[in-house]
């Protein structure tokens, strides 16, 4: 099922701080599929407020998942780097687990899903 509510939202994301935040997100990809950590669903909340500070809560694909340790630095990293950012801070939560659903219809197109 697509979720017409995201897609309706996605291109108002696109403006401003917010933008270049979900446009550094989708530069990193889940380490066992070929999609950004954005377009698979990965990212469960993402708030910035008017100090630039970002935080983003969200999962991984499996408890187990191989870089489980390492990749909520990297994502700080990343949306650290953006400009307007004045810091970043990553939860990884594993409720609700993550499960096809929370995908981007662009996601499962590239997975063959559609």
């Amino acid at each position: 099922m697509i979720d017409l509510a995201r897609l309706a939202t996605e291109g108002h994301e696109q403006h401003g701080l917010r933008g270049h935040v979900i446009a550094a997100l989708r530069t990193l990809y889940d380490p066992e599929l070929p999609v950004n950590i954005y377009d698979l669903g990965l990212i469960y909340a993402l708030d910035i407020d008017a100090a630039g500070r970002v935080d983003i809560r969200m999962t991984l694909t499996a408890p187990g998942c191989p870089v489980a340790q390492t990749f909520p630095t990297k994502v700080e990293q990343t949306v650290a780097a953006v400009a307007g950012v004045s810091s970043a801070h990553v939860d990884i939560v594993w409720e609700p687990p993550w499960e096809q659903s929370r995908m981007s219809e662009a996601a499962r197109l590239q997975l063959g899903l559609l």
